[in-house]
């Protein structure tokens, strides 16, 4: 396994992280998955025997049944809770009350608590916003969290799907009210879905704010399962196609990972995975798998290696098209690049 500093912090992750959206299969999240307990226990040794450090739950998997099952297995497995780091979120509706859901500090403080309770822990080592709340002001949110680190009860705090207009909005707050900050985004991001490279890359790089990706296989999408033209058999892609992606595009980067999947002796998921690896901005890769040898086999993301025409065959099979105001942007900084002349060019 290999590891990584999350952002601007002092925090070592492994690349790989354990997703585990799809653990208890309550509710909403059936449609994920439906992990028993001694699956999840499975899941998670393999994980921990393979060097992964990191498990990222949310309050609202399964209706807080994923958290506990997480605990469950880090006490049946006797890890010691300091070897791991433990990230959960805070956003959705726990509950019918008006106040069941979203960033106030009320939410917080009370949903705190609870995933405190159910990880059986008594600190959260990284503690997420799930997406905006558009009724709570980002800065009653920041001091929130800020108090909580500061009361120990979370070592570090990070953001989940905000734009990235709201996450320069949320580090400012934080950087002129001497305040904590989000340590880390985590975002969608694949070979297929691409576009958080407009806006998002740029800030993240620029505030050194780590990233975390979601579905870097497009919901199985990019594991060559699927082929253009085919039927999708029964399962989550055709039930519920989420995340959102861009199928023709995917259909395109298959074109290519396939052959060279079967060049390299390796699956197409570790491709996928691979590139992601690849990206200098990436901190850790989530991968949550509904079968054993799925994760197996994305753990060996980690070994992949890529030559240089290689990377740059799929980072062109993949490229997002050029829109304003990047294309215009292009154009008129020509003039600060080194070696380009400006006025000849």
């Amino acid at each position: 396994m290999k590891y990584r500093i999350l952002g601007n912090t002092g925090l070592k992750v492994s690349v790989l992280c354990l997703g585990t959206m799809n653990y208890g299969g309550k509710g909403f999240f059936g449609y994920m998955g439906d992990l028993s307990q001694d699956k999840v226990d499975e899941q998670v040794n393999t994980a921990m025997q393979a060097g992964v450090n990191f498990i990222d739950t949310a309050n609202i998997y399964s209706e807080g049944l994923s958290e506990m099952m997480i605990g469950q297995a880090i006490k049946n497995l006797s890890i010691p809770r300091h070897h791991l780091v433990l990230a959960t979120k805070v956003r959705g509706s726990m509950g019918k009350g008006e106040n069941d859901r979203g960033l106030s500090k009320k939410h917080i403080l009370h949903q705190i608590e609870g995933s405190l309770r159910r990880l059986g822990t008594d600190y959260i080592d990284l503690y997420q916003i799930h997406t905006a709340d558009p009724l709570t002001p980002i800065e009653e949110t920041i001091r929130t969290l800020d108090d909580l680190v500061r009361s120990g009860k979370i070592r570090y705090f990070g953001a989940s799907n905000i734009p990235a207009w709201q996450l320069m909005k949320g580090l400012a707050y934080s950087q002129y009210n001497h305040l904590d900050r989000f340590a880390s985004l985590q975002v969608n991001y694949s070979l297929d879905v691409r576009d958080i490279e407009r806006e998002i890359v740029p800030v993240l790089q620029d505030q050194k704010v780590g990233m975390m990706v979601w579905s870097p296989l497009s919901g199985g999408l990019l594991t060559g399962k699927y082929t253009r033209g085919v039927q999708k058999e029964e399962g989550r892609l055709r039930s519920f196609p989420f995340p959102p992606f861009h199928e023709e595009r995917a259909y395109d980067v298959l074109d290519v990972l396939i052959p060279m999947a079967e060049q390299k002796k390796v699956s197409v998921s570790q491709l996928a995975l691979a590139w992601l690896l690849h990206r200098p901005v990436v901190s850790s890769v989530i991968i949550g798998a509904t079968k054993l040898h799925q994760l197996q086999d994305n753990l060996k993301a980690v070994d992949v290696a890529f030559t240089p025409d290689e990377l740059s065959l799929l980072n062109e099979i993949s490229q997002l098209p050029v829109e304003y105001p990047g294309n215009v942007i292009e154009v008129m900084t020509m003039d600060r690049r080194e070696g380009v002349d400006f006025l000849n060019a």
